[in-house]
């Protein structure tokens, strides 16, 4: 249960503030803490851990730290999550959703190459608007689940554009079945610079957005039906 915060004085004069207060009009009246409901309590430790995890990685947070910030004791982070793994996963599955619900909310209808800028700049938003969030998915996860690694999610971004890619492979002539490789290399340029520029944050963010889609458009524009190779080497 969490700690409930009480009136009482602990300087041995236990009722003496408390008559202070009401026989003077100008008295100055303790205040009492708000007790959160549950919601709100969990919404805390949420956010809590976040920053937690963003800053020191899952295994360098432990629950007492958790518990001293949230200002409860470790009981409580138990009773809302089971635990720290708990308390991880539900981040990283809202982090994972927040970026997926950004990169699909801006692939709106448009020319293929305004498609990658879109992809781009949404991807890049995400980073400077929830950096917490990106470095806890750039991590590699304990969590024995099937999403919250960075691998995943790129994965998953990847599935989002790999319609858009097909009809456009489809409308050149190519092979519309390749359409996932050229998703997952894509979107994986595009994660990897990403994090990269999360450091750096040089140049701006536009520029770096033109940049990366310099290099895919580009490369797509004058793509090969049947790539070829030119080494020595041949398989």
């Amino acid at each position: 249960m969490e700690p409930v915060a009480t009136d009482s004085n602990t300087s041995g004069n236990g009722d003496r503030p408390a008559r202070a207060a009401r026989h003077s009009g100008s008295g100055t009246r303790r205040t009492r803490r708000v007790r959160m409901t549950g919601k709100e309590r969990r919404e805390q430790l949420l956010d809590i851990g976040r920053t937690l995890f963003a800053e020191r990685g899952f295994e360098g947070t432990s629950v007492e730290e958790i518990a001293a910030k949230a200002g409860v004791s470790k009981p409580v982070v138990y009773e809302h999550f089971g635990g720290k793994e708990g308390l991880y996963a539900v981040v990283v599955d809202r982090e994972m959703r927040q970026l997926l619900d950004m990169v699909t909310g801006a692939l709106t209808a448009g020319h293929p190459r305004e498609l990658l800028e879109q992809a781009a700049f949404a991807l890049l938003d995400y980073i400077e608007a929830y950096t917490d969030g990106f470095r806890i998915l750039v991590r590699d996860s304990p969590v024995a689940q099937s999403t919250g690694t960075f691998a995943s999610l790129i994965s998953d971004i990847a599935t989002q554009v790999e319609d858009i890619l097909g009809l456009e492979f489809k409308a050149r002539g190519f092979d519309a079945k390749l359409a996932p490789l050229y998703a997952q290399a894509l979107v994986g340029m595009v994660a990897l610079t990403g994090q990269w520029w999360l450091n750096v944050r040089k140049p701006k963010k536009a520029e770096v957005a033109a940049h990366l889609v310099n290099l895919a458009w580009h490369g797509l524009d004058g793509l090969e039906p049947k790539p070829r190779l030119i080494g020595h080497r041949k398989n």
